[in-house]
């Protein structure tokens, strides 16, 4: 056989095993031998599967996705999350649907110091859901809009994401968070009028809280000092050139440890669960790249990237059409797999076809979070939808799912924008210097 059809095989085998349930980061690393064993010889095979699993889980580059959960890990352990909901509910409540608003605000700070989709819709919806039932908020617009809101944890900077875009490009880390704030905010406000769209349709959807005065709103705004604190330590360094990423991320859970201490909300219990919780989620993400290493040295010698390059080129695709045709491909490819598998599985095959047709890197880097966005609350695999589920496992899954549409189609208006201004992402990366 060709390299070319075992390459193909090779994916096809690959999804085979997602279907059946085997775990993302062993179904890559094992496919990537196995193919790469064929094509090449077997004991450059079992050379390349101990070499880039090495290479990988002792990279210091990656060290910045530990230290970054970390931080995220210990802001709610540390209680920052309940007294940052309270903030913007005080300030947005007593609004139509203003409960929800205050949901995906929440969503966007606690994202300012996390980086993590389903640890974000996780963190908000364990307090929010409860406060918009209380309310009498609908089911299906209360639970798609934290799950959507946890989206932004991806994209608001740090990101998780970000940071392994940035190692499979050879991109600068902290020119893409800083890309990620204009966005984020954006996407944010395209969330917000999602929800006054829908409540000023039918009010009934999500009836106003308590009104609040306007001391109490500045009594509240202190609520939010902890993450600006903690985003302007950890990210205002890294932007300024102070620190590393992964000595930013180091900085910025020392002070949230710290203030959890201060504070006395973080006890020893709650230290060893947040420190579980980070070691389990960067595994996860270490060894997920790791596969996908093994899986793309597989795919290099099989000329499947360079078949699908070949396609495009003689295609003569405007470039415009190229950019739609890879938004399809991760749209689709994320109804079926986990959002970082897919990103770290066609990266080698994306991106040099994305910069043959010469996008700027860091703006793709965006749109790629967008698109993983999507792809973690479309079904049938929606991570975020079922995190939500586990919460209140009383709403049926096809109510979460209904919910997610709306803020789905802001997704798509906020890529459309970006696609028509791509300055939005690339403005702030181009002030910084190094």
């Amino acid at each position: 056989m060709s390299p070319e059809t075992v390459g193909i095989i090779g994916i096809i085998v690959l999804l085979i095993l997602f279907v059946l349930g085997m775990p993302i980061a062993f179904t890559m690393g094992f496919v990537g031998f196995l193919g790469f064993s064929y094509l090449v010889s077997s004991s450059a095979g079992l050379s390349l599967l101990a070499r880039d699993i090495f290479e990988q889980l002792s990279s210091y580059p990656l060290s910045t996705i530990v230290t970054f959960v970390l931080m995220g890990t210990f802001a709610f352990a540390s209680g920052i999350t309940g007294r940052l909901y309270g903030t913007v509910y005080t300030w947005v409540g007593q609004l139509r649907g203003g409960l929800t608003m205050a949901s995906i605000l929440a969503c966007a700070f606690f994202a300012a110091i996390c980086g993590s989709t389903s640890a974000t819709a996780a963190t908000v919806g364990k307090i929010a859901l409860p406060e918009m039932r209380k309310y009498n908020y609908d089911d299906t617009l209360a639970t798609g809009a934290v799950a959507a809101g946890g989206t932004l944890g991806i994209l608001i900077p740090p990101s998780a994401l970000f940071i392994v875009y940035g190692i499979l490009t050879q991109q600068s880390i902290g020119k893409l968070f800083v890309a990620g704030v204009l966005p984020g905010v954006l996407l944010t406000a395209l969330f917000i009028a999602t929800v006054y769209l829908i409540c000023s349709r039918n009010p009934a959807l999500g009836p106003p809280g308590l009104s609040t005065s306007w001391k109490q709103k500045l009594k509240a705004f202190t609520g939010i000092i902890e993450v600006l604190v903690i985003f302007g330590l950890a990210l205002g360094g890294l932007f300024a050139g102070w620190f590393t990423p992964t000595q930013a991320g180091g900085i910025g859970a020392a002070g949230a440890l710290l203030i959890g201490l201060a504070r006395r909300e973080l006890s020893w219990q709650k230290f060893l669960d947040a420190c579980k919780e980070c070691l389990l989620t960067s595994s996860m993400i270490l060894f997920i790249i790791a596969g996908a290493t093994i899986f793309g040295h597989f795919m290099a010698v099989s000329k499947v990237p360079m078949l699908l390059a070949s396609f495009v080129e003689e295609a003569a695709m405007p470039p415009l059409a190229v950019i739609i045709f890879v938004c399809l491909i991760y749209l689709v490819g994320g109804c079926f797999m986990d959002a970082l598998a897919l990103v770290v599985l066609t990266m080698p095959i994306i991106f040099p076809i994305v910069m043959a047709n010469g996008f700027d890197p860091i703006w793709f880097g965006v749109m790629m979070v967008l698109l993983t966005e999507a792809a973690v609350i479309t079904p049938p695999v929606g991570v975020n939808v079922y995190v939500i589920h586990g919460i209140a496992p009383d709403v049926p899954l096809e109510t979460i799912f209904k919910g997610i549409f709306p803020f789905l189609g802001a997704l798509i208006v906020c890529m459309a924008i970006l696609i028509a201004f791509p300055r939005i992402a690339t403005f702030l990366p181009s002030l910084i210097t190094y």
